[in-house]
């Protein structure tokens, strides 16, 4: 079957439409059982790049039997390339709140957090205007729900849903083991429903125009539309809506700058894909799109040939040893030793060959890892070595 895909702009996150209230009560008039099953149809996947199933995710959290519930809107937006949470939250909050609140009908819970990137305390102040006005009209239709803000402190690995909550309960921002998954025990140990930004606007699409809409956009495993920070070697940088299944040709033929030899997808933690492959890779979830499928969670660096790939996985690497918790042992040293090894290699200490040890132990890594910091450092370091071997040696 002949692959086939024209690379669409849409406008619906940024569409600015001021009836959050007319859309919140409206959908809140519905039974929760009805507004998961309309998620679940719409095929919507978590955008911060797990791309887990928004409904089912609110379906267990609803089905859990507990006191307490919580709804958590990650805004740790920390990923390297990436920065379209941060237009959302000051462009279009509402939006964001809104589907907050119904995800509170829907589970049961009467509390939601935004927890925001530290650095992005500038967004604070004009949160906290809006949130006001929108405690305001939930008190007008008796919705009992509230939205307080949560600071990160600028740590990485807080993005991960689970250190995010140990550091919203005054412990260090470290990664929980799993199972008991959020949805059974998450914030102060209760039930928990975590969205990314862009994920919480998309469910506010959904809420307002019907599943169909979204699920039409989109190919199959990929259905809707997806923010994309662009940068890097590009004229165009900036933030695109775009349908999902796109393959990274239809993406390079439209922000590249006519020599681009490489394209990192989902930022550090993401995977680097050459020229020579960009018809086979897609930009969707899982299936077979036009070969292989890429998630992102919105950061699309491109790079041309006066880029030196050596440079990008040393200024990677050195941004995971800062970032690593410390907590277990793969990441911690496995970071360190990836780093000297490549250094090492560059300088003509260590053969070539041993770039090969550094590939098993990215391995190890993925396996052992106790979080995607330590598990997703062999996505980028794999993807540069195996393409750009000559680059890592001379």
């Amino acid at each position: 079957m002949a692959y086939s895909y024209q690379l669409k702009r849409v406008d619906f996150i940024f569409r600015n439409e001021n009836d959050y209230e007319k859309v919140l009560s409206a959908t809140i008039k519905k039974k929760p059982e009805d507004i998961i099953n309309e998620l679940i149809s719409s095929e919507l996947k978590g955008r911060g790049g797990a791309g887990f199933p928004t409904g089912l995710k609110w379906k267990l959290t609803a089905e859990s039997k507990a006191p307490k519930k919580y709804v958590i809107c990650n805004a740790d937006e920390g990923e390297p390339g990436t920065f379209k949470d941060r237009e959302i939250l000051s462009k279009v909050p509402y939006k964001v709140l809104t589907a907050m609140a119904v995800c509170g009908y829907v589970t049961g819970a009467t509390e939601g957090f935004i927890y925001l990137r530290g650095e992005y305390k500038f967004l604070e102040e004009e949160l906290k205007k809006v949130i006001d006005e929108f405690h305001y009209y939930c008190k007008e239709i008796n919705l009992d729900f509230t939205i307080k803000i949560f600071m990160g402190s600028g740590a990485y690995i807080c993005g991960e849903e689970t250190a995010l909550m140990e550091s919203m309960q005054g412990r260090r921002g470290e990664p929980r083991n799993k199972p008991p998954f959020p949805t059974q025990a998450g914030y102060m140990n209760m039930p928990t429903v975590v969205n990314n930004v862009e994920t919480l606007v998309h469910a506010f699409t959904i809420f307002k125009y019907g599943a169909k809409k979204f699920y039409d956009l989109g190919v199959q495993y990929s259905r809707g539309t997806k923010l994309f920070s662009v940068s890097g070697d590009t004229p165009k940088p900036g933030i695109y809506e775009l349908e999902l299944g796109m393959s990274l040709q239809d993406f390079v033929y439209e922000f590249g700058d006519g020599d681009t030899k490489a394209v990192q997808v989902g930022g550090a933690s993401g995977f680097l894909v050459p020229r020579k492959k960009f018809k086979d890779t897609a930009i969707g979830y899982e299936g077979k799109l036009v070969g292989i499928s890429l998630p992102t969670g919105g950061s699309m660096m491109l790079f041309n040939s006066s880029r030196s790939m050596f440079n990008v996985l040393d200024n990677y690497l050195e941004f995971f040893r800062e970032e690593s918790c410390g907590q277990c042992t793969p990441c911690r040293v496995g970071c360190q030793q990836l780093l000297l090894g490549i250094k090492a290699v560059k300088r003509g200490e260590k053969p070539a060959s041993y770039l090969n040890k550094l590939l098993k132990l990215t391995e190890t890594m993925q396996l052992t890892a106790k979080c995607g910091l330590g598990q997703s450092v062999a996505n980028s370091f794999s993807s540069i070595v195996e393409n750009f071997r000559e680059e890592m040696i001379y």
